[in-house]
């Protein structure tokens, strides 16, 4: 039986990314954090996210659609409420940028809502949230996409499946972080799948008329249906309105998707919110609190007496410890893929199969 995956163990996988990005003309610091984060990514289990990116960021940093050494500034600025200019940076950058300003101005005021524009794909929301959740505020983080799903009974797309996520400290082993995109599926998943050489459920995604298909590849190249019908379709377009246009960047038909304008910017915006809680309730309250809430949700009674109501961010934190001990799984074409590309960069650093 033919092979389809290996597993790697989660440093070399580190080690090799960093050294990838640091090939690609980014900053010591900067490829530090953007390999990490994609590590981090796949050691959740959200697969369709991480490494399965590698190959078209590398692209779009070389072409220089991506500016690897981006000049990150504010151009706008309230008391609380800023927006930056990403300067075509990695999304990855810039989101941290964002998120870190956000914090900054959360220690003073409480609050802090950080915007930025001409950003690109920025990875998983949840990356972002996280960030303040381990400052112990809440975080949320979004970001708005090029336009990929199809309402309801359209033919064409009209917006992006605009993920957000919420993070909240749980003072316990992992914090609660709710992740999501407003597709059924996120594209990255369709593409995973591609990469599997598996079909995929017909309510995923659709061909170029709009039409369900159970093929990854033909709709990689159609649209996505939202989540929960027209309810996720509304929440996609609020999302819309609080990162491209509300910051004074591009939104809907104006962006540019990374996989089908490589070499052009994306023009992505962000919206990174952080709340200091200890304003309002001191961290040992919080924590009962919190202990509360999850000792409810994990009791609540499951008619599979078997299986255990888990909290948000606990599935990927029981992922990554599994990962950390077996290796991350990567798909074979994926595997050979990024020895390719090390190769063709002239790259050495070893990636060894487990």
């Amino acid at each position: 039986m033919e092979k389809k995956e290996v597993q790697v163990h989660h440093m070399e996988l580190l080690k090799f990314i960093t050294t990838i990005f640091e090939a690609s003309n980014m900053s010591p610091e900067h490829a530090a954090f953007f390999a990490q984060s994609l590590v981090d990514i796949n050691l959740w289990g959200i697969d369709s996210h991480g490494v399965l990116r590698l190959p078209i960021y590398v692209k779009r940093l070389k072409s220089g659609a991506c500016n690897p050494k981006p000049n990150i500034k504010t151009i706008k600025s309230a008391i609380t409420l800023e927006v930056l200019d990403g300067d075509n940076g990695p999304g990855q950058i810039v989101g941290q940028a964002a998120m870190k300003r956000s914090i900054e101005l959360a220690k003073t005021y409480n609050m802090g809502m950080v915007g930025a524009i001409r950003s690109n794909h920025f990875g998983a929301a949840g990356t972002f949230a996280r960030m303040a959740a381990a400052e112990g505020m809440l975080g949320i983080a979004m970001t708005n996409v090029v336009q990929n799903v199809v309402a309801p009974g359209g033919s064409k797309p009209i917006i992006g499946n605009n993920p957000f996520a919420v993070a909240v400290p749980t003072y316990g082993d992992f914090p609660f972080v709710l992740d999501i995109s407003l597709s059924a599926v996120s594209g990255g998943k369709i593409l995973l799948a591609s990469k599997k050489g598996e079909k995929i459920p017909l309510d995923w995604g659709t061909d170029t008329s709009g039409r369900p298909t159970d093929d990854p590849e033909v709709a990689f190249k159609g649209f996505l249906l939202p989540v929960g019908g027209y309810k996720g379709l509304g929440i996609a377009y609020a999302v819309e309105i609080m990162t491209g246009l509300l910051n004074g960047g591009v939104f809907l038909d104006a962006m540019k998707g990374m996989y089908k304008y490589p070499d052009d910017p994306s023009l992505t915006s962000h919206m990174m919110m952080a709340i200091n809680i200890s304003a309002i309730m001191e961290p040992d309250e919080m924590k009962k609190r919190m202990e509360d809430f999850t000792q409810k949700i994990h009791t609540s009674p499951m008619w599979d007496e078997k299986q255990k109501m888990l909290l948000p961010g606990e599935i990927e934190y029981q992922t990554m410890h599994q990962r950390k001990q077996n290796g991350i799984p990567l798909p074979i074409n994926l595997y050979d893929e990024l020895l390719a590309l090390a190769k063709e960069m002239d790259i050495k650093t070893a990636m060894s199969v487990l």
